[in-house]
C-alpha cells in the first residue's frame, strides 16, 4: 500500500515528471565539440509522506567519441587522467555509457507512474545541452528526458540558501561537502540530488505543494 500511495504522489509532484538529477564532467565547454568524459545519475523517489528521496546512483567513465576535442584546463580542473590504466579499462563509449544510463531511468518512469524524466542539474543548461548532443551523436531513439525543461538547483539554491555555489548551498542546506571529492561526476551529482530533495522537503514542510491533493492520495481518495 506504502508504494501504491508514493508511486500516486510522485506521478502528482512534478505533473508526471520524474526528476533525475544528471552530472557530466567534460573536456570543455562545447557540447558539439568537446567530449564527454564522466556521466552520472541518481534516480529519485518519494515516502508516503511525500517526502522526495534520493533511490539509486549510476555513474560510468566515458571514453572521447572520435575526433573530440579535449581541453587540458578541463582535466586540470577536473583531475581526470584519460591516460589512467584503471579508467581506460572501465571507461564506455558514449553509447554504451547512455545506454547504461537511460535503462534504469526508464524502469524507474514505469514504476513511478511517470511519463517522463526530467533533468535536474547544477546549472542544468550545461549537462542538459551536453547529454542532448551525445544522445545525438549516438542517435539515441528513446531519450527518457524532456528535450528542454530542467530544474537547476543552482537558480533553487539562489533563492532558497542565497547561495549559487553547490558547495556553499550544500553547507546551507547542512549537508557535508568534501572540496576534495567534488568535480566526480558521481560525487557531485549525490551531492546535488541531497539539494534538491532537501529544498523540495523544506518547501513542503512549509506548506506548499498543494496539500488537498497530498491529503487525498494519501486517503486514496480521487480529487
Amino acid at each position: 500500500m506504502s508504494e501504491a500511495i508514493a508511486r500516486e504522489l510522485m506521478a502528482q509532484r512534478f505533473r508526471s515528471y520524474l526528476p533525475v538529477v544528471i552530472d557530466l564532467e567534460t573536456g570543455g565547454f562545447n557540447a558539439q565539440t568537446d567530449a564527454v568524459l564522466e556521466i552520472a545519475a541518481v534516480t529519485l523517489t518519494m515516502d508516503p509522506d511525500g517526502n522526495l528521496l534520493p533511490d539509486a546512483t549510476y555513474a560510468y567513465h566515458i571514453h572521447p567519441f572520435e575526433g573530440a576535442n579535449v581541453e587540458q584546463s578541463a582535466l586540470d580542473f577536473t583531475g581526470i587522467n584519460l591516460d589512467d590504466p584503471l579508467r581506460r579499462q572501465v571507461a564506455l563509449s558514449e553509447a554504451e555509457a547512455l545506454g547504461e544510463i537511460f535503462r534504469p531511468i526508464r524502469k524507474s518512469l514505469k514504476a513511478h507512474g511517470c511519463s517522463r524524466a526530467i533533468l535536474v542539474g547544477h546549472n542544468a543548461a550545461f549537462d542538459h545541452g551536453f547529454l542532448n548532443a551525445a544522445a545525438n551523436r549516438c542517435n539515441v531513439k528513446r531519450n527518457p528526458f524532456h528535450p528542454f525543461s530542467s530544474f537547476d538547483t543552482a537558480t533553487l539554491a539562489g533563492f532558497v540558501y542565497g547561495q549559487t555555489v553547490l558547495a556553499r548551498a550544500c553547507r546551507a542546506a547542512g549537508i557535508e561537502f568534501d572540496n576534495k571529492a567534488a568535480h566526480s561526476a558521481r560525487y557531485d551529482t549525490e551531492r546535488t540530488a541531497e539539494l534538491f530533495c532537501a529544498m523540495v522537503n523544506r518547501y513542503k514542510d512549509l506548506g506548499g505543494w498543494r496539500l488537498a491533493q497530498r491529503e487525498q492520495a494519501l486517503d486514496g481518495g480521487d480529487e
